[in-house]
């Protein structure tokens, strides 16, 4: 991966990280009932099962340009086309609303760890969403194993410094959310909007 597609693939990543999910809602849950260190563990556990999940996609990948280098265009084009119609389905979802000011029953690291895990990899749209979105940056002439370090490594690096901050200012981020969280997911479905229609474009 050159450094123009990487700085390509983290400003993707970047707004897919900052776009409402359920590993982000549970850091937003979890900081605001249990504390930005306990939420620690739930974000951890949601960065693990993240770079499971990109494993799965990216192998996946890998497997199918063994047999034919055309099916890298196909990915790209139907991936493209999932973003698109991602971004649209985002772009209408209605605001995310959390309570925060009830009380919360002590957790312990491991149980947070767990439900952070389990968020992650038991979402099959995440590996739909990763399927579509990784083949937009794979260099089939570059090692698959390098490329797979770089972009699972770029996304846990991401994912967790922006979890931690929603989870460090959950308090804040709720309110505003439920006041302005419509025009929050309609600029992030614009991102992968943007993304879907023009990355298959690219040689």
């Amino acid at each position: 991966m050159n450094s123009s597609t990487w700085l390509i693939y983290l400003l993707a990543v970047i707004g897919l990280s900052l776009s409402p999910g359920p590993n982000g809602l549970l850091a937003l849950t979890h900081g605001a009932l249990h504390g930005q260190r306990m939420a620690l563990y739930t974000i951890s556990g949601g960065v693990l099962g993240f770079i499971g999940v990109v494993a799965l996609a990216m192998f996946g990948i890998g497997a199918l340009l063994k047999a034919s280098l055309m099916w890298l265009v196909v990915l790209k084009w139907l991936g493209g086309a999932y973003l698109v119609w991602l971004g649209i389905q985002l772009w209408r979802a209605p605001p995310v609303g959390i309570n925060v000011g009830k009380s919360a029953t002590p957790r312990s690291g491991s149980s947070l760890f767990r439900q952070g895990l389990l968020a992650a990899v038991s979402n099959p749209k995440v590996l739909l969403f990763f399927s579509a979105f990784l083949p937009q940056f794979v260099d089939p002439e570059r090692s698959l194993f390098l490329q797979f370090l770089i972009m699972a490594g770029t996304f846990a690096v991401v994912e967790l410094l922006t979890e931690l901050l929603i989870a460090s200012m959950a308090n804040r981020i709720a309110p505003w959310l439920q006041k302005s969280g419509r025009r929050f997911n309609q600029a992030c479905g614009g991102i992968f909007i943007a993304i879907g229609l023009a990355l298959p474009l690219r040689g």
